[in-house]
């Protein structure tokens, strides 16, 4: 698996645009396992809707290029 040297959205383990793919890649865990702790997490907090968390990330997180990877 290729990891991210900084954090970027994902090109390769995208569901909606790559946020959580990119995470995953970045500290070197299973896309699988950031997305249903992102899902948890969402779903206990009362606080801040996960939905919003993530729109921010998509517009903040630049996307990865092959030159993100090393």
């Amino acid at each position: 698996m290729a990891t991210l040297a900084k954090l970027h959205r994902s090109q390769n383990n995208r569901m909606i645009a790559g946020v959580m793919g990119g995470i995953a890649e970045y500290v070197g865990w299973s896309p699988m396992w950031v997305r249903l702790l992102f899902v948890i997490i969402s779903s206990l907090s009362a606080a801040v809707p996960g939905i919003l968390i993530y729109i921010v990330l998509w517009i903040i997180m630049p996307n990865a290029s092959t030159q993100s990877y090393n």
